[in-house]
C-alpha cells in the first residue's frame, strides 16, 4: 500500500481493544461502520446514542460472538500482525520451552519478556516505527518489550487492571497526541469488562455497570474528536480479543488427578479450557490412553489438532493438547483452580465467566466496530476473520502490509475508497486456509 499515488495523506488511528468478549483468529460475525455523530456499541449492549437501526441489525444476526483464542499475547499477536497462532508462535498465556527450561507465565515472570516468546512475527506498532511513524500505546500488553529490537514511541505500561478514569485519559491522551501531530497511531487496551465477566459471570449486573463505564467514556471520546476538530482526520476501531461464557466449579470441574499420575508428567501449563500436557516421554501413551476416555473432554496429540485451530505447528505446543467443553473447567485439582479475593482478604473466590472454548462454538464470534473518513457510513459487513483486522489496520495507516493470513477482498467493502487504499499486494504467503484460530469465549448481547 505504500507507494500508492492515488493516496496523498494518511489518517490517524485509534484503535480500541476490550479484553471481554471478541473473537483473535476466529470469525467476527457483526462487522459495522457507524457515522461518528452516534454513541458506540460496546462489550455487546446497547449503549443511550447507539442507532436502534444497528440494534436491530445485531439481534437479527443472532446476539452471540466471541473466539477460540489463546489468551491476551495471542489475540493481540492475530489482531496486529495478521496471522495465527501457530506462525506467529505466541500460543497462549502460558507456555514452555523444554529446551530452554523457560516459561511464559503473562503478568508473573520475568522471563515472559524475552525474545523467544515475542519475535514470531513482527507487528504492526513496529513496522510503523520502522518507518519512523510514531505509536502511542496504553495498557496493550506487551508494548513494553523490544521486539525485534523495535519498542514503540510510546508505552504506558499494564501493571494491573486499568481504571475507568485511566482508560478515558488514555483515549484523551491518544486524540491530543493527534491533534498535535505527535503519534500517527494509538492503542488503547481495556480490561475491566473482562475481569467483571470472569468474577461473577458475562450477564452479571457487575458486568453490566462496566460496559456502562465504557460507554461514558467512548461518549466523551465523540465529543473531543469534534472539539479538537478531528471528525475528518482520525479513524477509530474497536474490537475485542475473546469471548467468554459461563462456568460452574459446583459440577463441572475436570480433575486431572484422579485420572493420571501428575508425576508421571514433566510439565503443564495453564488451567481452564485449554490445557498443555508434558508426560514423561515413556508415559506419553498412558497417560493418553487414561485422558482419551475422560467426559467432556478431548485430549490431542500434536499431529491430530484439529487444523482449524491455526495451533498444531507453533514451536511451543505441548506433545498433549486438552480441550474441555464449554463450560467445563480443566485443574489438576480443585485446590488448584484460580479463585479470586473478592474483599475478604483471601484468594477463595469462584470464578463465574471463562473464555478459551472451541471456535466452532457460535458463542466465539467477536465484533468489529469501525468509524472515520476512511470508513462507509451506516455499513454492516459480512462476517471477517480476527487476521483480516490486520490489512485495515496497515491500509489505514499508510503501511505495506507483511506475509499474513488475512484477506483484504473480506474487509475492502468498508472503505470508501477502496480504489486508493487498496494494498498494493493482496498477501496470504503465511497460510492460506481461511478459518478459525485458537481459544476464548462468548459474547453476550442483552439487546
Amino acid at each position: 500500500m505504500v507507494g500508492n499515488s492515488q493516496l496523498v495523506s494518511w489518517w490517524p488511528v485509534l484503535c480500541v481493544r476490550a479484553q471481554y468478549y471478541s473473537s483473535e483468529a476466529c470469525d467476527v460475525s457483526i462487522c459495522v461502520t457507524i457515522p461518528p455523530e452516534t454513541a458506540m456499541l460496546f462489550h455487546g449492549h446497547c449503549c443511550p446514542g447507539f442507532p436502534m437501526a444497528l440494534r436491530r441489525a445485531l439481534k437479527d444476526a443472532g446476539g452471540t460472538w466471541g473466539r477460540r483464542g489463546a489468551g491476551q499475547g495471542a489475540a493481540g499477536a492475530v489482531c496486529t500482525s495478521g496471522r495465527h497462532c501457530e506462525v506467529h508462535q505466541m500460543i497462549g498465556n502460558y507456555m514452555w520451552d523444554p529446551k530452554t527450561n523457560v516459561s511464559f507465565d503473562i503478568g508473573v515472570n520475568k522471563e515472559s519478556l524475552l525474545p523467544l516468546w515475542w519475535n514470531g512475527s513482527e507487528p504492526l506498532w513496529v513496522t510503523m516505527t520502522k518507518e519512523k511513524k510514531n505509536v502511542f500505546m496504553y495498557y496493550w500488553p506487551g508494548c513494553e518489550v523490544e521486539i525485534l529490537g523495535v519498542r514503540p514511541s510510546y508505552c504506558r505500561e499494564y501493571f494491573s487492571v486499568p481504571t475507568d478514569k485511566n482508560f478515558a485519559d488514555a483515549i484523551s491522551d491518544a486524540l491530543e497526541s493527534f491533534r498535535n501531530g505527535s503519534a500517527e497511531m494509538a492503542a488503547v487496551y481495556y480490561e475491566r469488562i473482562d475481569v467483571e465477566g470472569h468474577h461473577y459471570g458475562p450477564s452479571s449486573e457487575q458486568r453490566k455497570s462496566a460496559l456502562k463505564e465504557v460507554d461514558k467514556a467512548l461518549s466523551n471520546m465523540i465529543t473531543q474528536i469534534k472539539s479538537k476538530g478531528l471528525q475528518n482526520d482520525v479513524n477509530v476501531l474497536l474490537f475485542s480479543d475473546h469471548g467468554m461464557t459461563d462456568i460452574s466449579w459446583t459440577d463441572k470441574v475436570i480433575e486431572l488427578k484422579n485420572y493420571i499420575n501428575m508425576s508421571d508428567t514433566i510439565q503443564m501449563k495453564d488451567r481452564g479450557p485449554v490445557v498443555s500436557l508434558w508426560p514423561v516421554p515413556e508415559k506419553h501413551t498412558e497417560i493418553y490412553q487414561k485422558l482419551k476416555v475422560v467426559e467432556h473432554m478431548d485430549v490431542y496429540n500434536i499431529q491430530d489438532i484439529p487444523e482449524r485451530f491455526f495451533y498444531k505447528k507453533g514451536k511451543f505446543v505441548s506433545p498433549l493438547t486438552l480441550v474441555a467443553e464449554k463450560g467445563w473447567f480443566i485443574a489438576e485439582s480443585r485446590d488448584k483452580l484460580p479463585f479470586w479475593e473478592n474483599g475478604t482478604g483471601k484468594r477463595e473466590a469462584w470464578q463465574n465467566g471463562w473464555h478459551g472454548y472451541d471456535n466452532e462454538l457460535m458463542e466465539m464470534r467477536g465484533i468489529f466496530l469501525a468509524y472515520g473518513p476512511d470508513f462507509r457510513s451506516n455499513y454492516r459487513a459480512p462476517p471477517i476473520r480476527s487476521v483480516d483486522v490486520y490489512n485495515i489496520m496497515c491500509t489505514l495507516a499508510g503501511v505495506q502490509p507483511l506475509p499474513n493470513n488475512g484477506s483484504w477482498d473480506r474487509v475492502e467493502c468498508m472503505l470508501r475508497n477502496t480504489a486508493a487504499l487498496a494494498p498494493l499486494h493482496q498477501w496470504s504467503s503465511c497460510a492460506l486456509a481461511l478459518a478459525l484460530l485458537s481459544l476464548l469465549a462468548q459474547q453476550i448481547w442483552s439487546l
